[in-house]
């Protein structure tokens, strides 16, 4: 029986995981293989690593599970990406980047170790009580097979679980009556999210874009003049994480405190020095 956790376990477990596995899709080892397969351009690798989980997906639905990239992105990419490279293929391009990005940023001597098979075990524990209905990307990736090796595993768990809380956010950011674009804003204003200049590059949205979506957000009381989160737009960003916390409360209230705390410890511990190896751009983060 499942009992409630300390406020913001879950998340900040979250907090340490989600990076890990996004970490891949900035790294050399990933456009490599996606190259290989023909997929050369950073926005076709993106999409067709991510969504390959769903089969040949069309741009519709693909445009819908990733909630904030410009449509006309999305368009000019998919289906053509599955022309190029099936999604077989892409999942098995991407595993490939995964072990090889993984074994650089980490080092063998993590990736080998005892470790990494136990985080590999609390976080696949965890994703053991994600629920499918309405959840999209996390049911897709949910169909895959679990890889045998430890780091491999923890990844894939660290996916699921990535891809489990990201499907809920879109239902709440709905709810919050928030689009794609208008969420990246609001969550970048607080410093947190990733900076305008890359959410613009590889979302595909103009300048005139995200300044008609400041000016709607601004007539909701939401930014003020100078871009900056009100008091208003601060508790609505507030009441969208607390909402997230709630819909993806069963994998962490599942594992336990104790396991929860220690797959914090375990990756937090490698995101830091994923970190420290150069895992993201330095400009990647912040308002800037």
């Amino acid at each position: 029986m499942s009992t409630p956790l300390p406020a913001r376990a879950g998340r900040r477990c979250h907090n340490a995981l989600n990076p890990l596995h996004s970490a891949v899709y900035f790294t050399a080892e990933h456009a490599q293989e996606m190259a290989a397969i023909g997929h050369d351009d950073w926005s076709a690798a993106y999409f067709a690593s991510r969504a390959s989980a769903m089969g040949a997906a069309g741009a519709g639905a693909v445009t819908a599970a990733f909630y904030n990239f410009n449509p006309e992105l999305v368009a000019r990419h998919v289906p053509r990406i599955w022309r190029t490279a099936s999604p077989e293929d892409a999942l098995a391009a991407r595993l490939r980047a995964v072990d090889a990005g993984l074994r650089r940023l980490l080092g063998e001597e993590a990736v080998a170790s005892a470790e990494m098979a136990e985080a590999a075990k609390l976080a696949l524990r965890a994703a053991e009580a994600c629920s499918r209905p309405g959840r999209t990307l996390y049911a897709a990736h949910a169909d895959q097979p679990a890889p045998e090796e430890p780091h491999l595993a923890f990844w894939h768990a660290a996916t699921l679980l990535r891809e489990h809380r990201g499907d809920g956010h879109i239902t709440v950011l709905m709810g919050a009556e928030l689009d794609g674009l208008e969420a990246m804003v609001t969550h970048s204003a607080t410093g947190k999210g990733q900076s305008p200049k890359w959410l613009l590059r590889t979302r595909a949205w103009g300048q005139d874009d995200w300044a008609a979506a400041q000016d709607r957000l601004r007539e909701r009381g939401l930014l003020d003049a100078g871009g900056e989160l009100t008091e208003e737009g601060l508790g609505l960003r507030k009441r969208i994480e607390e909402d997230t916390d709630r819909l993806d409360r069963a994998p962490y209230e599942h594992l336990g405190e104790a396991g929860v705390a220690r797959l914090t410890e375990l990756a937090g511990a490698w995101l830091a020095a994923a970190v420290t190896a150069g895992a993201f751009p330095a400009d990647l983060f912040g308002k800037g």
